[in-house]
């Protein structure tokens, strides 16, 4: 799959899920981010790795954004299943942030350091933009931002740890016929 193409994907269904928030249709995006999300799994050489990716990526954003709304940073317009808990779309867009992680951001599994400093960035950023977009507020935009920050520099190169392991696009073992006519 083409490094592009997945950024492209990953881009339009985070629009999606946010404006679909945004507006009082959070179905709609996360019907799009999944499709996305399906459409990865199916092109992935080793399906199932990527696959137990996105579980665990949704696992640890559900986590994590239902704890920054049950603190009260985080205030999500709509799609809650439960109070103070993260919205269905926002679990959505961790496993359309999981597809990236092998392809269009697998460069950062090369640098712990820049995966840290991207994720303190990349993260609040993403959020700022939704709450901008109108599907979030940030309750104390300075406390949130910087928890946003903090864990975000924490979640990313964890989340690309797991990615190394669960890796659906990796290149298969190339065997090769030595003189003695064995594979290597």
């Amino acid at each position: 799959m083409p490094v592009a193409l997945n950024f492209i994907a990953f881009q339009l269904g985070w629009f999606a899920c946010v404006l679909g928030a945004a507006h009082g249709m959070p179905w709609a995006g996360t019907g799009l981010a999944l499709a996305i999300v399906a459409w990865h799994i199916g092109r992935a050489g080793e399906p199932r790795a990527e696959l137990v990716l996105v579980l665990i990526a949704a696992g640890i954003g559900a986590l994590w954004d239902s704890g920054l709304a049950a603190l009260g940073w985080i205030h999500y317009s709509s799609g809650m299943l439960l109070e103070d808990a993260a919205p269905y779309w926002i679990v959505a867009l961790w496993m359309l942030f999981a597809t990236t992680l092998n392809l269009s951001l697998g460069w950062l599994k090369r640098s712990m350091p820049l995966a840290v400093l991207f994720g303190a960035i990349g993260g609040p950023l993403a959020y700022f933009g939704g709450a901008k977009l109108g599907a979030l507020v940030l309750i104390e935009p300075g406390p949130a931002l910087a928890a946003l920050a903090l864990g975000w520099a924490v979640l990313t190169p964890l989340l690309l740890k797991v990615a190394r392991r669960y890796d659906g696009f990796r290149l298969p073992k190339v065997t090769t016929v030595g003189a003695e006519g064995s594979h290597a």
